[in-house]
């Protein structure tokens, strides 16, 4: 007989399903994010690698170096993730300008010590106009019908994020239980890229 001695491990905590959940609409362009220290530095990322204004993604990395002090100011320090998109990036939304659009509505709109929010910040800085937050299309309990209810809405009214572009990508579904994001799309029945692709 040998020694067998595994590890413990836990069952994890069962998580609420029924509990807040945030919808807001999947926007198609790219994954970025910034690091901003507390003395204000900036530092850009794509979904999986930092990036720089020499190896960039769409012109992010250039957009963060050319606009470091005010988005340091706008958003403070932290991780900021969100989604670059617009002009020339998947979709285009029919747009002549890029968006940065932050996936964390709550902070963006969060008013901080100083009696103002990120997006109250925004209004006052030139690039303004290039950073907001994804659009909230619900916010409230776990409701099946309601996820299925903003799809029809973005499918049949076009998206929120740009007004009058007719095919919007999708959904993004915040459970405040689990912490997770999970997405559905419009796009072939909700098929992975690689699953419409074959």
């Amino acid at each position: 007989m040998s020694d067998f001695n595994p590890d413990f491990r836990e069952w994890p905590k069962t998580s609420r399903l029924f509990r807040e959940i945030v919808i807001t609409e999947k926007i198609d362009g790219t994954n970025a994010g910034l690091h901003i220290s507390e003395d204000g530095q900036v530092v850009a990322q794509s979904r999986k690698r930092i990036i720089t204004p020499d190896s960039d993604n769409y012109g992010f990395a250039r957009w963060a170096a050319d606009n470091a002090d005010e988005l340091a100011y706008i958003l403070g320090p932290g991780l900021h993730f969100g989604e670059w998109w617009g002009r020339g990036i998947q979709r285009r939304y029919g747009m002549d300008r890029k968006v940065f659009s932050l996936f964390n509505t709550s902070r963006w709109r969060e008013v901080d010590e100083s009696n103002t929010s990120p997006e109250l910040r925004a209004l006052d800085a030139s690039v303004g106009a290039q950073i907001d937050a994804v659009p909230v299309l619900y916010s409230g309990q776990f409701d099946e019908t309601e996820i299925r209810q903003q799809l029809y809405y973005l499918q049949m009214g076009g998206s929120k994020a740009a007004p009058g572009f007719m095919h919007p990508e999708g959904i993004r579904v915040y459970h405040s239980q689990t912490r997770s994001v999970f997405k559905v799309t419009l796009d072939a029945n909700d098929a992975g890229k690689w699953e419409a692709a074959a």
